[in-house]
């Protein structure tokens, strides 16, 4: 931990001694303007104290505007959301701050000064949402103002101090082409994927927690004719849709008297009044994956989503369970020939060892049998997917709907036609 990071943590940790909590949660010029004055009175004093640091009077200016403003921001997490290199900051506790980059974890050496800093950085974040926690609520998800997610715990649920989750996403809008430059899948695999989408297939995107499903959804969608109305549902907008038509809507959680909720299944069921070409919904993770179904159903077809699951099978089962749990008095009979009717083409994705996202199976859902589902790999990844020369490969198996790329998009593969 360097010199200046010591400096920074011994002057907040007086200003937060001298000054009373709720100074920190008022953002005005007037608190602005003390917060400067104290500062510069307490750096001045922890410099004087310090003896054998050479400050020049405008790198002293320059620290005191730096405390300033992790004070009036997010703290010492401030420059950690300004690193677009980084996708997931972990605080467990005030003395532990870990970070995703490249999609491996890393400890940092930042750190609050004092369980008091984080609590006092959490009301910071909250108070503008309407949001808060306490020992009667000790847990929260809510939105940044500037879209990332955030999930706080604190005590007594949280033992070793107020633990906080932020999920970054990227405002960086990739193409197909990325994808084939990160190795995620193969040009072959994109055309495929390009003409499914054109030819409304129902596609599924599966995959692990950050593995990258909305990455990939939100290409997907780019290849969606601009001549078609598109909804899209989220729980926090996340997507970057490049059609000209879109609509997007956006959950919204209950308030502090555990009103004014919206749901996804709620936005759901009223974008099938707004007329939708078609609709997409960022994850699926709960009752509404039976309007969701519903609405592959009945016309709504090239309707896209994303759910956890570990492989494109637990895809399927996932959404029955899901669809069960919503309480419809629906036998699993009866929600497996919907799903087997809704659901076209999986894309299932993994995140290596190594950080690395990939494609590891587009897997067509069988139509010839209702009791059970009937699941062919089109492509797949070998099972050594750790290796960073492994590419998605054709299985042999050509499509029922083959006919169907070739009408509408002129879609053709030699290798599908010689099957």
């Amino acid at each position: 931990m360097d010199e200046r990071f010591k400096l920074k943590e011994k002057i907040k940790e007086q200003l937060h001694s001298r000054l009373p909590a709720s100074f920190f949660l008022k953002n005005s010029k007037a608190i602005e303007d003390e917060l400067h004055r104290a500062t510069l009175e307490v750096t001045n004093a922890v410099l004087r104290r310090e003896r054998g640091i050479a400050f020049s009077p405008e790198d002293q200016r320059k620290l005191v505007e730096e405390v300033v403003d992790e004070i009036l921001g997010l703290g010492v997490l401030e420059g950690l959301i300004a690193d677009e290199s980084i996708t997931e900051i972990m605080v467990n506790g005030p003395g532990q701050i870990y970070i995703e980059r490249n999609g491996k974890l890393e400890l940092t050496d930042i750190r609050f000064s004092t369980e008091r800093e984080l609590m006092i950085l959490i009301e910071r974040m909250l108070s503008p949402l309407g949001r808060r926690v306490n020992e009667s609520e000790t847990y929260v998800d809510a939105r940044l103002k500037d879209g990332f997610r955030v999930n706080i715990v604190i005590a007594p649920t949280a033992s070793g101090g107020p633990v906080i989750s932020i999920h970054k996403f990227s405002h960086q809008v990739f193409s197909i082409q990325d994808f084939i430059g990160f190795k995620t899948l193969t040009e072959e695999a994109a055309e495929f994927l390009k003409a499914s989408v054109s030819a409304r297939l129902n596609i599924i995107v599966s995959g692990g927690t950050s593995c990258g499903k909305t990455t990939l959804l939100n290409v997907l969608s780019s290849y969606i004719p601009a001549n078609e109305r598109v909804i899209i549902i989220e729980d926090t907008l996340e997507l970057r849709p490049l059609s000209p038509h879109v609509v997007r809507l956006e959950a919204r959680l209950a308030n502090i008297e555990g009103k004014g909720g919206i749901t996804i299944r709620d936005l759901l069921r009223n974008a099938l009044h707004m007329r939708p070409d078609r609709i997409i919904v960022g994850e699926i993770r709960g009752e509404e994956v039976l309007d969701m179904l519903q609405a592959m159903n009945t016309g709504h077809e090239g309707s896209m989503t994303t759910l956890h699951a570990s492989a494109p099978e637990e895809a399927m089962s996932r959404m029955e369970v899901m669809a069960l749990m919503g309480g419809a008095n629906l036998s699993s009979q009866v929600i497996m020939r919907q799903i087997i009717s809704a659901a076209d083409l999986i894309v299932h994705m993994e995140r290596t060892s190594e950080g690395l996202r990939r494609i590891t199976h587009i897997t067509e859902v069988g139509k010839e049998k209702t009791d059970q589902y009937a699941l062919r790999d089109i492509f797949s990844l070998p099972r050594d997917v750790f290796k960073d020369n492994a590419e998605l490969i054709l299985t042999g198996t050509k499509p029922s709907f083959y006919p169907q790329l070739k009408k509408s998009s002129g879609y053709i593969n030699k290798k599908f036609e010689q099957l």
